[in-house]
């Protein structure tokens, strides 16, 4: 986090000479010391709609984590729904994030189910992805052993498998942390009436550029901060391998 905040320092004081140096006007790129007291003056407004977008993103990580955990281990518990389900996964990522915005606003509304949705389908991957492909990565010696003591499939799945598969589950979450918010923002370009994604698109039409910035700033602060809140549980939450396996093993050993 330290390190985080030092990097932030560093780059708005780039910022702040890049634009003191080469004149650009602010209504192009407003200098941090002019986007700094809007925070003061509209701090209200800013709050109310990062809120709105918080609660977007939160929900979409929420709904994308359980959708790709249950694509994950329903491909690995079957065989020949991973055969249909793959390519699946494979075109849903195929298809620009910025061609299916419109069509969830369409379909689903421009209130707060469209914007969720966005974001539970660029989440849904990330998460789908890293966890089965780190359910398929378990150890032959540990399944060989449980084949051995004649454990059920269910019980290969869930106690030795899943455990050994958080730690790719794991980097999966972190990335789709940092890419909740990007579902969240593009739902809102699309059509809203709150939310900070709104709040750009409504001060760039007025000509508001250093407001613009501000609610994009506040943006980065609420990505990081998803990050750092995720990583933080994962640390405390998933153990490196090894723990897993032991784990694992253990629950093998009831069996």
């Amino acid at each position: 986090m330290i390190r985080t905040l030092i990097v932030a320092a560093g780059l708005l004081a780039g910022w702040e000479v890049l634009v003191l140096l080469t004149g650009v006007p602010p209504f192009i790129l407003p200098p941090p010391s002019l986007i700094a007291p809007l925070f003061a003056s509209h701090g209200d407004l800013l709050l109310h709609h990062a809120a709105i977008t918080v609660l977007e993103i939160v929900l979409g990580l929420a709904f994308g984590v359980m959708l790709g955990l249950a694509a994950a281990i329903s491909m690995m518990a079957w065989p020949r729904l991973r055969d249909w389900a793959l390519p699946l996964l494979v075109i849903s990522q195929a298809i620009p994030v910025f061609a299916i915005a419109p069509l969830l606003v369409l379909w689903l509304g421009y209130g707060l189910a469209s914007k969720v949705a966005m974001a539970s389908l660029i989440i849904f991957f990330p998460v789908a992805s890293a966890l089965f492909d780190g359910l398929r990565r378990t150890d032959p010696e540990w399944l060989a052993l449980a084949q051995v003591m004649n454990a059920p499939p269910h019980a290969v799945l869930l106690q030795l498998r899943l455990p050994s598969a958080l730690p790719s589950f794991g980097s999966g979450l972190r990335v789709a942390a940092s890419v909740a918010p990007i579902g969240a923002v593009v739902g809102e370009w699309v059509g809203a009436s709150a939310g900070l994604g709104y709040l750009m698109m409504q001060q760039l039409a007025r000509g508001q550029t250093p407001l613009a910035f501000a609610a994009l700033l506040v943006l980065c602060v609420i990505g990081v901060a998803l990050y750092h809140i995720v990583d933080l549980v994962l640390r405390r939450t998933i153990r490196w391998s090894a723990d897993s396996l032991d784990t694992a093993r253990s629950d093998l050993d009831r069996l």
